[in-house]
């Protein structure tokens, strides 16, 4: 149980650059990028600026907060070798609006700050060709009526406690790519079908209409299910659309236990007089897997699947929403997986592809959400709804992805779905937008309360009172209750409801936390960690959860890791053991982290549930040793014995319960554990684990025994 859990053998296919922004929209073959030193022409001057990093972060060299406008330079070049081919400018993302000019010719304006887009310079630059790239954007410090998710804004947002330093600018790759005379310019796959992909090209270029396109598989792990050479043949309508099933004989699924990956090669040819031009062609990876709700329980492949997920807002301390390199952006996925989740919320941000990609290659499962405004108008919301076809046509191919997020605690809403018409039909239009482009995918439209239109209802709850966490969870797991507290600002408490109105169903949908977590200090967050994330289980109804967060933010202290990505001290607690198939649950309310309970002048009796989400019926006992304080389970034999300290006999003998027997998703029934007081001492631990009938550890925790004191307060008190 201490190791961590063992990386599933994935499809890993490559691109043929591992540098390449785009690995699962694959034409690394022909590429160059345009990141690194631009010119930046500012107020007061021109500045070098490394790119593709925020103009406000210390990675871009510039360093400038509430900078508004500005414009990038630089010259580029399209190699000789393309030939023939049509040369397109690829953008990532630039905030907010990009108005892009070759030798100064405007050739394209963007608007939206983490949309990707692109620049066909066929007639503007030729092979062997330079000209001056610019790059005017035009970032406002007034943020609130445009889509910037955690970006600080002036005025402030309504949620300025939990902002952090602005991202303007170019802040994702931009690079050239070379295409086909006409060439696939969007490709959707998807393997919902568990039997092969529905695939649709949009073509375009010299002969869109009548383009012969072939989509081959040209790659798989393993032998069975590889797929390989399986091809289907599409002729473009009089538009440059074509659409079709690729069958797989042989059909191997992608889930977290085995993300296999297959590639698909896209192959686009016209249909006149130039066929014989040089074909365009790009590797597609996509993966079998279905994900949907039946009933109140969320299933994977047909089979049952809760979620354990944590949430991560992508930020770096020197380098803001853009990681400093490749590999410390996927590491964050290795991190999550670490702590024993899988399921990431990347938080109100569009995530860089390649993090997608790793996700897809390594079966960590994603909730994908963009960022919103934080004021509403209706000019508000049609730039939030703006977002979704570039989000699903970016992203949408991801099998990792298995849930879309919208609007997130009504920003953007003016926190008023429940008393604003306007208001709570913007959420449901933004659902219905979504549901119309991709309808294999649960849909959250206001996450955390207030639904109007859902397929899955969550809910966000902080609480510091245990006692008052575990009613109100259960109060929510029976329906007795649909309200929590909320605190919106320092002065601002609020009650929120599930429902933004009385005619939304009460049941019938999957019921999940999406954002919990409390506690100052990094033990007090373990101790809340361990007793909260086991109310969540102790509940059949809930079909999964999410932790707030994986690692700090600037001020915001509730990462699991600190801004730099390495583990705090959280008291010998092992997130997990917290977050694993098979958890204990306790029958205890605790007193407060350190002291869970007096310690025991007598014998102590607790009452333990397993919660197991695995595959078949587990069956065991569960034991219970003390060992000293704080001691973590790697540092105490796991049969029980203590090495020593005052502890005496009550610290090896290793007492069991009954056997008990635990059924996939439904709470077992208490068994009771008994053990000896601990002896002599100020503080002790106890040990719990379950012993499964084979001799593996399946699931553990522990309980802190010391004293219970009320918190000192003396002294003058001031009014």
């Amino acid at each position: 149980m201490t190791s961590a859990p063992p990386r599933p053998d994935a499809a890993r296919p490559e691109t043929s650059d591992p540098a390449y922004p785009r690995p699962d929209r694959d034409r690394s073959g022909r590429w160059a990028s345009l990141d690194g030193t631009w010119d930046l022409d500012v107020p007061g001057g021109t500045v070098p600026v490394t790119v593709p990093f925020a103009w406000e972060t210390a990675a871009s060299g510039v360093g400038r907060t509430w900078l508004e406008h500005a414009t990038y330079r630089r010259q580029v070049t399209v190699p000789a070798a393309w030939a023939g081919a049509r040369a397109v400018l690829c953008f990532g993302a630039v905030h907010h609006r990009a108005v892009v000019r070759v030798d100064g010719v405007q050739v394209a304006e963007h608007v939206g700050g983490s949309t990707p887009f692109e620049v066909d310079l066929d007639g503007v630059l030729p092979p062997s060709g330079t000209g001056t790239l610019e790059v005017e954007v035009h970032a406002p410090a007034d943020k609130r009526a445009i889509p910037h998710g955690k970006q600080r804004s002036i005025p402030r947002d309504d949620y300025d406690g939990v902002s952090f330093t602005p991202t303007s600018g170019i802040w994702q790759p931009v690079w050239l790519e070379a295409r086909g005379r006409t060439y696939a310019a969007r490709v959707a796959v998807r393997g919902d079908s568990l039997t092969g992909f529905d695939v649709s090209v949009d073509v375009a270029g010299d002969a869109p209409a009548g383009a012969v396109v072939t989509a081959e598989v040209t790659a798989g792990s393993g032998t069975a299910g590889s797929g390989a050479g399986e091809r289907l043949d599409l002729v473009a309508d009089g538009a440059g659309a074509a659409s079709g099933r690729l069958e797989i004989a042989e059909p191997r699924l992608w889930s977290p236990a085995d993300p296999h990956l297959y590639v698909l090669t896209v192959t686009t040819r016209s249909a006149g007089a130039d066929r014989a031009a040089e074909p365009d062609a790009v590797a597609i990876t996509g993966g079998l897997r279905r994900i949907d709700r039946r009933g109140e329980h969320l299933y994977l492949n047909d089979e049952r699947i809760y979620l354990r997920g944590v949430l991560d807002q992508g930020y770096w301390p020197d380098s803001g929403l853009t990681a400093p390199d490749v590999d410390t952006l996927v590491a964050d996925l290795e991190h999550a997986r670490d702590l024993g989740y899988n399921l990431v919320r990347k938080h109100i941000k569009l995530e860089d592809p390649r993090w997608l990609h790793h996700a897809d290659r390594t079966g960590m499962l994603v909730w994908a959400e963009p960022p919103a405004p934080s004021r509403f108008s209706p000019e508000a919301a049609l730039a939030f709804e703006e977002q979704v076809a570039p989000m699903v046509e970016r992203d949408g191919n991801h099998p990792s992805i298995v849930i879309w997020g919208l609007y997130n605690e009504e920003w953007g809403l003016d926190w008023d779905i429940p008393g604003s018409t306007d208001r709570a039909d913007a959420a449901v239009r933004a659902y219905d937008t979504l549901r119309a482009l991709d309808d294999t995918r649960p849909i959250v439209e206001n996450s955390g309360w207030a639904h109007v239109r859902t397929d899955l209802v969550d809910w966000h709850y902080y609480d510091e009172d245990p006692a008052a966490w575990a009613a109100n969870v259960a109060a929510l797991a029976d329906g007795t209750g649909e309200d929590f507290p909320v605190r919106l600002a320092a002065d601002f408490l609020a009650r929120k409801s599930l429902y933004g109105s009385a005619d939304h169903p009460r049941t019938g949908l999957p019921v999940l936390n999406s954002e919990y977590g409390a506690g100052f200090t990094s033990l007090e967050r373990a101790w809340h960690l361990r007793w909260q994330t086991q109310e969540l289980r102790r509940h059949d109804r809930f079909a999964g959860y999410v932790y707030t967060e994986l690692a700090d933010v600037e001020h915001e202290m509730a990462g699991l890791l600190d801004v730099d990505r390495r583990p705090k001290d959280r008291g010998g607690l092992e997130p997990r053991d917290m977050n694993a198939e098979t958890v204990l649950v306790v029958d205890l309310v605790p007193a407060h982290a350190g002291a869970d309970l007096p310690v025991p002048g007598a014998e102590l009796g607790l009452d333990v549930h397993v919660s197991h989400h695995g595959p078949g019926v587990v069956r065991g006992r569960v034991r219970a040793a003390w060992v000293p304080a704080g001691t973590p389970f790697g540092e105490a034999p796991v049969d029980g014995a203590s090495d020593g300290g005052d502890l005496g006999a009550a610290g090896s003998s290793g007492v069991g319960s009954e056997t008990v027997e635990a059924k996939p998703f439904v709470l077992s029934p208490a068994v009771r554990v008994t053990v000896p007081p601990p002896g002599p001492v100020s503080s002790a631990r106890l040990h719990l684990w379950l012993l499964d009938d084979a001799g593996a550890v399946r699931a553990r925790t522990f309980v802190d025994a010391g004293p219970i004191e009320e918190p000192n307060r003396r002294g003058e008190r001031w009014a």
